[in-house]
Parts: C-alpha cells; structure tokens; sequence
C-alpha cells in the first residue's frame, strides 16, 4: 500500500513537471517565435527561456537551485559550458547558472518532444552521432555562433549514462573546439538530478537542487594534441567532487 502511494506521488510529480513545462511556452509562445526569426535576437530568446521558463520550473518542481562558483563567468566573454548530466532538470539548471547567453548542442531526438521540441530544432545545434557529416556540420555552425559572442553547452557523457554509473566517459567534441576556439572550458557538477528528477519514471523528490562552477580551464595555449588531457582533467575535476558528495 504504501508503494502504491509513493508510486502516485512520483507519477503526479512527473505529471506536474511536463505541465510547467508546457505552459510558459503556450503563454509566451508568440515572443518565443519572434525571437527566433533571427539568430541576432538569440539573446532576447535566451532571457526568455531563462527567466519565464526555466527559473519558474526549478522554483515550481520545489527545487530551489543552490549554486557555488569558484569563478564567475564575465559578461560578454564565451565560454564552454560542461556538466554530467542525469535529469532534465538539467537544462532548467544550466540556464538558472548562466546569464550569459549561450548555446546547448545536444542529439537531434530531442527535436522530438512536444512543444519543447520545436524552440530546441530553431534555436540549438543539434548533431546526429551517427553521421559523421552531422558531426562535422556541428562546428560549423557553433564556430557561428562563437562569433557572434555566444557561449556553448555541452553534456559531454554524450548522453544520460545507466543509473548506476556515476559518471560515464566523455566525449572530445567539446574540447576539440574549446582548443579550436580557444575559449575557456567550464566544468560544473551537478549534484542532485538522480535524487530530484531522474530519467526514471517512478522517482523524484523536491528539495535543493545544488551545482558547483568549477574554476575554468584556459585553452589558449593548447592546440589539438592537449584535447585529450585537457577532457580527463576536466572529467576528473567533476568525478571527484560527485565522489565527494
């Protein structure tokens, strides 16, 4: 009996989510098109998407975000954004964490999901891992948006790892164009999507949703030989603060 109740309550939990989800876009959805009609107004977007969605959806899941910052990023300056990756809170969480506007790269199945969907196929870069022209195209268009003085995100787990692993491999697109780019990588930890809003159906619990900005990595005397070492350091810098929790 009493599993049957928590499975309710993880089941309205979830229920809940998807509808703050929906609403802010069905409410503001006619700004939300303008604003990406062209990629100079990204940033309109992007306040946006930070301040009328993801905000009120930490804040209305009951996950108040707690973030700790080693170094602070620089208004105008871009950056690579890194983080594992475990809930879809995340997306919410990273855009609670960065005013500066940036960029998420994340897998074209995501176009896929309602609503969200159709902002995430118009406003992000999405790469198919399969196809290695996909990939390719992906810094084509992120060196675009760089110039254009935006900062870029990436999971670099290269997706959600099995619950039981606590943080998968990463993968180089990232650092390969951090190094390319020479713009400094930013590793952040997540602490709390597993135990909030997991990928699992019946689970979830609000309560504070904690992040550490770690201090960042500088590139700009790196080249493509340091790509490699420079994705460990930064693997391991997240790995142990998530061994540490």
């Amino acid at each position: 009996m009493l599993q049957l109740i928590k499975n309710i309550g993880h089941t309205l939990y979830r229920i809940w989510f998807y509808f703050l989800v929906a609403i802010p876009i069905l409410l503001f959805f006619p700004f939300l098109l303008i604003t990406t009609l062209s990629e100079k107004w990204y940033p309109k977007f992007f306040w946006l998407a930070r301040n009328i969605w993801a905000i009120p959806i930490l804040y209305g899941m009951g996950c108040p975000p707690k973030v700790i910052r080693e170094q602070k990023l620089v208004r105008g300056e871009s950056y690579m954004l890194v983080a594992n990756h475990t809930s879809m809170l995340d997306i919410m969480l990273m855009l609670y964490i960065s005013k500066n506007p940036f960029v998420f790269v994340g897998k074209k199945e995501l176009a896929k999901i309602p609503l969200f969907g159709f902002f995430f196929k118009r406003v992000c870069i999405m790469v198919d891992r399969e196809n290695t022209s996909s990939r390719t195209g992906v810094y084509r268009r992120a060196q675009r948006r760089l110039g254009q003085g935006l900062s870029i995100c990436i999971f670099p787990e290269g997706g959600v790892p099995d619950e039981e692993i606590l943080l998968d491999k990463f993968k180089d697109g990232a650092f390969r164009m951090a190094v390319a780019h020479q713009i400094p990588v930013v590793p952040i930890t997540f602490y709390d999507g597993k135990k909030r809003f997991s990928f699992t159906f019946l689970s979830g619990s609000p309560g504070k949703l904690r992040a550490k900005v770690h201090t960042f990595f500088e590139t700009g005397i790196l080249d493509e030989t340091d790509k490699t070492t420079l994705r460990e350091e930064v693997r391991t810098i997240i790995l142990e603060e998530l061994q540490q929790k």
